[in-house]
């Protein structure tokens, strides 16, 4: 694979998954949308089916890895770096792109971003947060665990995704893609609670930073502050896997 290829196929195949994921985030979060409030097993299917899609497109050009995390598995333990910068502009290219075309399809309910309520003196309007479109968000603060329960989720990740390399009616069948989608449902459905299963830096880096500079009305913070754990946790995570891999296959 040239490295355009690789490349051209990471942008594609991660702008693909995050119009996915964005998109059904966005579509549970904003008022105005017809599947507002359907709640945690629709977004965890979403993100499937983004991984899916993206996944599939991208791999006849670069393998379709789409995820920084899976890229650093694959280099500790095949020793292989010198295409992981590619992979990774790309990606993150892929990520920010992505994040963008999911805001312009839900443009309207993005400008429409207030929410009735009900107060003694009549209405009030309050702003729907929409960090949580783009980006992760932990549901309790705590770096320390928010920072294991990303290593451990991307670890589930990347390991199995190692693994399924050795079986071998997989990858003759074309099915291995399809099997990584459902993973990664299985991990949203699991492990998703604590922190929104960011698992990807791609994912919730480039999103974030597209959500900074958005000209969102009431968009609140982009918390910054927090976009560390889901960029380290799951580098982390990636490279452990990469080494279990090596050591123990």
């Amino acid at each position: 694979m040239s490295n355009g290829d690789i490349f051209v196929g990471e942008v594609i195949g991660t702008a693909i998954l995050i119009l996915f994921g964005a998109g059904v985030c966005a579509a549970v979060t904003l008022r105005y949308s017809k599947a507002r409030a359907s709640g945690w097993v629709v977004i965890a299917f979403g993100w499937g089916f983004g991984v899916l899609a993206g996944a599939y497109t991208a791999a006849p050009l670069s393998g379709g890895q789409l995820n920084p995390a899976v890229t650093i598995g694959i280099a500790v333990d095949t020793g292989k770096w010198d295409k992981v910068w590619v992979y990774l502009l790309g990606q993150i290219v892929g990520a920010m792109l992505g994040a963008v075309l999911a805001y312009l399809v839900y443009l309207a309910q993005f400008q429409a971003n207030v929410r009735k309520e009900g107060t003694t003196e009549g209405t009030a309007d309050e702003p729907v947060p929409t960090l949580g479109v783009f980006a992760t968000i932990p549901e309790i603060r705590n770096p320390v665990a928010n920072l294991v329960t990303e290593i451990i989720a991307t670890m589930s990740l990347v390991l199995p995704v190692l693994a399924f390399g050795l079986t071998k009616g997989l990858g003759e069948s074309g099915t291995t893609v399809l099997i990584v989608s459902l993973l990664v449902v299985g991990i949203g459905l699991s492990l998703g609670g604590p922190t929104g299963y960011a698992i990807n830096p791609a994912r919730d880096l480039g999103p974030r930073i597209v959500h900074t500079v958005l000209p969102i009305p009431n968009k609140g913070t982009s918390d910054w502050g927090y976009s560390w754990i889901p960029v380290v946790g799951p580098l982390v995570g990636g490279a452990l896997a990469g080494l279990v891999y090596n050591i123990a296959f």
